[in-house]
């Protein structure tokens, strides 16, 4: 599942937070995403699951893809 499709699924009102993500998933800007996630309150199986998302983007985007 994409970050951007979870990020929606999770966070079903639309709050600032969760628009500043889409942003930083628009722009391609993971450390953004990691900044703005620290400050949402996911339960620890969720914030663990977002965490990886965000490690496998920027795995992908070190690799160039």
């Amino acid at each position: 599942m994409s970050l951007l499709r979870w990020l929606r699924r999770q966070l079903r009102e639309p709050i600032p937070q969760r628009e500043h993500l889409e942003a930083a998933v628009a722009n391609d800007d993971p450390g953004e995403a990691r900044r703005l996630v620290r400050a949402i309150p996911f339960s620890d199986p969720q914030r663990a699951h977002v965490e990886g998302l965000i490690a496998r983007w920027e795995e992908s985007r070190e690799r160039g893809g």
